[in-house]
């Protein structure tokens, strides 16, 4: 799913290429991405476009008339610049933007479609597709503290709630962990003053440095390579791989969907944390430490 950085660099693209032209037409191909009726996606065709902006994970288009589409991306929904008129892929296309300079193609690839777009009309209306997550950019230490200990949930569900922070998601949580030094599954109402501070440090120069670095891989270009998975990253998708920090083998968690890795000898102090899906059928062979797991103890391969 893309998260802050990715939606930053999406906005900053849209906006060099889309900012005061007129949108001349919406052609959708899937009947599930629009989920709005009133007012019909027509209104928006000839209206210009005044700016961009994001509310949590949506990428919004403010157009003339106080219109606003609201698009959210979900896991496999990507935005692609293309020349104009250009045709959607019959499989993976929802939807075509036509513009005087070119066309945007909205696709998701997978069966599960779960990109959707809304039509909203006047700004106030923008509220109800708010999570209102905290906007780490414009908060202080006392705010962060009050967000992350408002409820008592682990580091990693807090950190990926749009209720209480805003624009994370799975990958992003885990580099942010990761550099704060802290264990994903640890109870916010146990966070230390000294541990509070740390993550509300670490997210803002996690995020910060991921909006330089994709900033300068796209350039002038537009951002087609959008993932979760990026090789310069410390520990997401990096399971079995060496921590860049300490060399020891990256752990995950899998839990349905959703994959959480950590470094064990850098945020549990060593200790290994049961995958929910397994730990129940391996009991005792389920090692409690890295050093177990590495003297032989039975592990599965997965």
């Amino acid at each position: 799913m893309p998260e802050l950085p990715d939606i930053t660099i999406y906005l900053e693209a849209l906006e060099a290429r889309l900012l005061n032209q007129p949108l001349e037409k919406v052609r959708l191909a899937s009947p599930f991405l629009l989920r709005s009726f009133d007012p019909p996606l027509r209104a928006v065709e000839g209206k210009k476009v005044l700016g961009f902006f994001r509310i949590g994970k949506r990428i919004v288009f403010e157009l003339e008339d106080d219109l606003f589409l609201v698009s959210h991306l979900m896991i496999a929904g990507r935005f692609h610049w293309k020349k104009r008129g250009a045709v959607m892929p019959r499989k993976y296309g929802h939807a075509a933007f036509d513009f005087p300079s070119g066309t945007l193609l909205l696709t998701e690839m997978g069966a599960k479609k779960r990109a959707s777009l809304h039509l909203v009309h006047r700004r106030d209306k923008l509220a109800e597709h708010n999570p209102k997550g905290l906007e780490i950019f414009d908060s202080d230490l006392e705010a962060s503290r009050a967000a992350l200990t408002r409820e008592n949930h682990t580091l990693k569900r807090t950190l990926t709630d749009p209720h209480v922070l805003s624009g994370i998601g799975n990958a992003y949580s885990d580099e942010i962990l990761h550099r704060a030094k802290l264990s994903p599954v640890k109870q916010t109402k146990q966070l230390s003053e000294d541990e509070i501070e740390r993550l509300h440090q670490a997210t803002k120069e996690c995020l910060s440095e991921w909006i330089e670095r994709l900033r300068k891989d796209v350039g002038n270009k537009f951002p087609e390579r959008v993932t979760a998975f990026r090789d310069d990253m410390a520990v997401h998708g990096k399971y079995r791989k060496p921590c860049p920090v300490c060399g020891a083998p990256v752990q995950r968690i899998v839990y349905a969907e959703n994959e959480t890795n950590y470094c064990a000898k850098c945020q549990t102090g060593g200790k290994l944390l049961a995958d929910r899906s397994l730990s129940r059928l391996l009991k005792a062979d389920w090692p409690g430490t890295l050093e177990e797991m590495e003297e032989g103890r039975r592990f599965p391969t997965r």
